[in-house]
């Protein structure tokens, strides 16, 4: 799942701390690498864009992959329309703000979901980089519902969603929201803004 990294509208949290012009240049040089980093044969990329009709046309992202919009409403609502409406199979879900995110994390994904119905990559802050779906049966119609979004319980909430499912994880990874995110990542001061 990936934004148009304009000024304003992507990691407007970092942007407050480091210009919002400079937050969307980083998105976007992160999000062309983790592209770059994840392209595999096992499995196939397909980006979730936002907005949708600015997405679908954008020249910024790699032309041969194929996307699909996000669509309206809250993280859950986009996430659990992409879940149903891939075509069958196991799909997992990541965020493009992930830059510890390997090949050997997707992989691991999908062997877990080999014998789990769901699996998560955890975040350090409550939340998670990765949710997976088997998808050997329709996802739960209550899924997502009532999950309280960048907070300490949105995995909490999501794994009550999942009631009676076989749940895995694999490892815990950060995302980029703040300066301090940014600087813990890169062992210093954030970037200067470019010219």
């Amino acid at each position: 799942m990936l934004k148009e990294p304009r000024p304003g509208r992507v990691k407007t949290r970092l942007g407050r701390d480091i210009g919002m012009t400079t937050a969307a240049w980083w998105f976007r040089h992160q999000s062309a690498g983790l592209l770059r980093r994840l392209r595999d044969p096992r499995w196939q990329l397909v980006l979730a864009v936002a907005p949708d009709s600015e997405g679908l046309v954008s020249r910024i992202w790699p032309a041969d992959l194929p996307r699909i919009p996000q669509g309206r409403g809250d993280l859950g609502d986009r996430m659990g329309r992409i879940l149903r409406e891939m075509p069958p199979g196991p799909v997992c879900i990541v965020g493009a703000d992930i830059p510890g995110i390997s090949r050997s994390h997707i992989d691991t994904a999908f062997r877990q979901l080999g014998n789990h119905e769901a699996v998560f990559g955890p975040a350090p802050d409550g939340g998670y980089w990765l949710v997976g779906l088997k998808r050997s049966a329709p996802p739960p119609r209550g899924l997502f519902e009532n999950v309280r979004w960048s907070t300490e319980h949105a995995l909490a909430d999501t794994v009550a969603t999942l009631t009676g499912h076989r749940i895995g994880t694999i490892a815990t990874l950060s995302d980029v929201d703040t300066v301090q995110d940014l600087q813990a990542l890169r062992g210093g001061p954030p970037p200067d803004q470019p010219n």
